[in-house]
């Protein structure tokens, strides 16, 4: 039986029929909220070491460049379009449309959700090959999940495989968000691309199913790592990377960033 992106689509959305009824067509009350559940999920083995592959950066913080139009959060179901921005592009030029998680910690540092920066380095100490030119980002708070399967999703994929990206780094911003970019590794996969989706809500992937996906107690809002402690960010985002060769099957590793020395929690900043 092929493995799809989005498991028995039609009983999912009776499911979500039936949530939408009494709510708004733009609630954020996910308390009971029909989370997609994948049983299998697809897996595309590394065929290039971490020095050597372009990688891709995909955001759900919902940042858009100033000066251009936001997304439309207020779309029912939760806005469908994403945005290709070069990585060259400065912190200052970014905004976030925030729904569903506090923006307090990427406005001070945007590293906290779109790692630009640590990136970056990362490329000139060459853990990885390079970074690529433009990474994608949109506003993950969507809760028609078929409507993201159907519109936004090809054209993602479509936008990432013309760019030969050889493996993608996923941050989820919300709750929901990690519903969402779990369906965008799962479509990526799908098409041989290998992913690494940041999870700080272990119970959501578990039920999508990412192929890949590193998990850690982190907050959201902060899932790249806290706000002004590059040490902690590059350590969630080296830890998540370096998992991507070595795992030869889909499953949820735990990061071992958990455990902070007391040394360290000493030393935390305090911004």
């Amino acid at each position: 039986m092929a493995i799809e992106i989005f498991e028995k689509r039609d009983e999912w959305r009776e499911r979500y029929r039936r949530w939408q009824q009494g709510r708004g067509a733009t609630s954020d009350d996910l308390s009971d909220y029909p989370f997609v559940d994948n049983k299998r999920a697809p897996f595309m083995p590394m065929r290039r070491a971490l020095p050597m592959l372009n990688l891709g950066l995909i955001s759900s913080a919902g940042a858009y460049i100033d000066g251009t139009d936001p997304f439309d959060v207020s779309a029912a179901g939760g806005s469908v379009e994403f945005r290709e921005i070069p990585v060259e592009v400065e912190a200052e030029d970014l905004l976030f449309v925030a729904r569903g998680y506090d923006p307090q910690a990427v406005e001070r540092d945007w590293n906290a959700q779109v790692p630009i920066e640590r990136l970056f380095e990362f490329q000139n100490n060459g853990i990885i090959g390079q970074l690529n030119p433009v990474f994608w980002s949109f506003s993950g708070f969507i809760t028609d999940a078929a409507r993201l399967v159907d519109e936004m999703i090809p054209q993602l994929v479509a936008r990432v495989k013309r760019y030969e990206v050889q493996a993608a780094l996923l941050v989820p911003a919300s709750r929901l968000c990690h519903q969402s970019v779990s369906l965008v590794a799962r479509a990526l996969e799908l098409e041989g691309l290998p992913t690494m989706t940041l999870a700080v809500a272990r119970d959501v992937v578990e039920r999508v199913r990412p192929p890949r996906a590193a998990f850690y107690r982190g907050e959201i809002g902060s899932v790249a790592g806290k706000p002004h402690w590059p040490e902690h960010q590059r350590r969630v985002l080296d830890e998540a990377l370096r998992l991507l060769e070595p795992m030869d099957q889909p499953s949820v590793r735990n990061l071992t960033v958990n455990l902070e020395t007391e040394v360290e929690k000493e030393r935390r900043p305090n911004f």
